[in-house]
């Protein structure tokens, strides 16, 4: 991919005030004429100037054209005689150019070494392949047909947008046939957009016309948006009014411009062309796609807060035909890498990039949009994604019919443009999980865990094995939401939101739920029961209190490890020692009768009466207050020391 791809990156990141030495092809590489640039390191080379720049820069005039094998050579050329000195840049190119040529577990290793030593790089986390590996990405079911369209040339052919019943594409052909202007670059005419019509079935494209001489110049129009009533047109050229502009270091960047559809005689003209406001003459804008709703521009740029070479951003359109300030997507999406052709629909975008792990050079990955938050973008997989670069995907979704482009070595020349109907695998996941008790983190087996769709119509339920663990038997939807409820007898019932995983899989959903006779207050865990009734300036064991007391039993029976200390406590009516001892005998009364129920001695690390010295209110002695108010400081309390 040689074209406008590569020439959205920030170009003078490519040129280096460092020198080789060799005047010639440095100054062929400066300019970014890597194809003659190549040709002179590679003289450089054989004359025995073997030094770590000539080696980086002979590499890097085929990789910027991938041109892959020959990258290859230099860079396997560079880490093997420079293994200390080689940075992480190249690490990663040369894993890239592995990739290229399917050198698949030599890449892996190399992406790895890439991963180890660039710490500061974003793309590290991706390349350490410890969720997914290259061989994973290999094993990917295939969802995707491709085939070559009869539009495509030896030059480069592609950025294809929907337009009415038609496609718009950027082409390198120079369809005058009597002068063709060649981009130093590359070594290919400029690109111009055509217009091709759809066959009925989709399967190709034939050339109709050149799109517009009112958008077409003599240098580089490509990579075109419209509005939904397709009267507005976003499209990619470079800085040109009358001649080229160029940066303080001679570079010329890409521009976004609009036009407006005006019927003159029959024929759509497109007038009103002007440059949107967010443009620089000092980096690039370009690569434009627009929202189903007309309301958002995204479009590829390497502007101040750019995170990687390229990102991904989004204006707002305005309804007064302005726009917002421009927005860069993130890391869920961007890298240090190069994020490009993005494509949105309602229900996902569409990007290329390799700031993530994928099969060589850019590939096309799929974000699904959630509630306007963008998901973890997943790798679309072989066939439609190669060893080489694949990008600017677009599609119906309706018919999961579109269009791809890609360089891989099967095409007819350099970028081509391919047809592709998709056929979504059935994306599958399980939900299964534990049920713990809230405070204590003990597993809970028995529990009944009932899965609910977003309507709150019952799925599926499970019953929670010894180990607490369920699983449902019924495989639902990915990136769905459903609710999970775990409920048993004694315990307070509880309830999770979750969005299933967007790849075929297992969505794991932990549920803690919380014994309804144990309670957290003050940071201390406590058995809360009802209130222990002694009759009056009496400790005696009650018949009522009994029926509260046999719930302590009952729960320290449910957890034999439990150990508990009990406190008495009275209100401040009566003299201060009395309540103290009334109090302590009621204490020691309660324990003797919960030992009495099978619960043995050690299990009770003390049973103690505090009258009135731990009065929970203001209720202390000559305050007035109500019955009320005084019945809540008389009181048991069973604290749990041990589960």
């Amino acid at each position: 991919m040689k074209k406008i791809v590569t020439l959205i990156i920030i170009l003078g990141a490519f040129t280096s005030m460092a020198q080789t030495g060799n005047k010639n092809a440095d100054a062929l590489f400066d300019k970014m004429w890597y194809v003659e640039a190549g040709k002179g390191y590679e003289n450089a080379i054989k004359k025995g100037d073997t030094s770590r720049m000539t080696l980086e820069r002979a590499g890097d005039s085929y990789y910027f054209n991938t041109q892959m094998q020959e990258a290859n050579k230099w860079y396997a050329q560079l880490v093997a005689e420079y293994p200390n000195e080689v940075s992480p840049k190249y690490l990663f190119r040369y894993a890239q150019t592995l990739e290229g040529i399917q050198n698949y577990p030599l890449a892996k290793k190399w992406m790895k070494k890439f991963a180890e030593q660039g710490t500061n790089d974003t793309r590290a986390k991706h390349f350490l392949q410890s969720d997914v590996t290259i061989d994973d990405l290999l094993a990917l079911e295939p969802q995707f047909t491709l085939q070559n369209l009869s539009i495509n040339s030896v030059y480069s052919d592609f950025a294809p947008m929907y337009y009415m019943d038609r496609l718009i594409y950027a082409t390198a052909t120079d369809s005058s046939y009597f002068h063709t202007r060649k981009y130093g670059w590359n070594n290919q005419p400029f690109l111009n957009l055509h217009i091709g019509r759809i066959n009925p079935v989709q399967t190709d494209v034939t050339f109709l016309e050149k799109f517009s001489k009112d958008i077409n110049t003599k240098y580089h129009e490509a990579c075109v948006a419209f509005s939904p009533d397709e009267k507005t047109i976003y499209f990619t050229r470079n800085n040109y009014e009358g001649k080229l502009k160029k940066d303080g270091n001679g570079v010329n960047h890409l521009k976004l411009y609009s036009a407006t559809a005006e019927e003159k005689d029959g024929k759509i003209k497109w007038g009103d062309i002007k440059e949107l406001p967010f443009n620089s003459d000092n980096y690039s804008v370009g690569q434009p796609a627009v929202s189903k709703d007309g309301t958002k521009l995204y479009f590829v740029s390497d502007m101040p807060g750019t995170i990687g070479e390229t990102d991904i951003f989004v204006v707002d359109i305005l309804e007064d035909g302005n726009y917002g300030q421009p927005k860069n997507l993130g890391e869920t999406i961007n890298t240090t890498g190069r994020e490009m052709f993005p494509y949105v629909t309602d229900r996902a975008l569409y990007f290329a990039t390799d700031g993530y792990l994928g099969l060589g050079g850019l590939d096309v990955f799929e974000t699904i949009i959630t509630d306007g938050v963008f998901q973890k973008p997943i790798n679309l997989g072989a066939p439609l994604n190669s060893s080489m670069d694949d990008f600017a995907y677009i599609v119906n979704e309706e018919t999961n019919k579109g269009f791809v482009c890609s360089n891989r070595k099967s095409g007819k020349g350099d970028d081509d443009i391919y047809s592709f109907e998709r056929t979504p695998i059935v994306c599958k996941q399980v939900i299964k999980g534990t049920v713990s008790e809230e405070l204590t983190d003990e597993r809970i087996a028995g529990a009944t865990v009932v899965l609910y769709d977003d309507n709150g119509v019952e799925k599926d339920r499970a019953v929670t094995k010894m180990n607490g663990e369920y699983i449902f038997s019924t495989v639902i939807g990915c990136s769905t939401g459903y609710f999970v409820e775990a409920a048993k007898q004694g315990y307070k019932t509880t309830n999770k939101s979750v969005i299933t995983g967007s790849t075929t899989g297992e969505t794991v959903v932990p549920l803690g739920i919380s014994h309804e006779l144990i309670v957290k207050e003050n940071g201390l865990l406590k058995i809360k029961i009802g209130i222990i009734y002694f009759d009056l300036d009496n400790s005696y064991i009650r018949n009522d209190a009994t029926i509260e007391l046999n719930k302590v039993v009952l729960l320290m029976n449910e957890y034999p490890d439990m150990v508990i200390k009990i406190e008495s406590h009275t209100d401040s009516r009566g003299r201060d020692e009395y309540n103290l001892q009334l109090s302590d005998r009621r204490a020691k009364a309660t324990r003797d009768y919960i030992i009495s129920q099978g619960i043995t001695p050690e299990r009770i690390e003390s049973a103690i009466g505090y009258g009135e010295t731990q009065l929970i209110n203001g209720c202390s002695n000559g305050v007035p207050c109500t019955a009320v108010q005084h019945e809540m400081n008389r009181r048991s309390e069973f604290i749990i020391l041990k589960m």
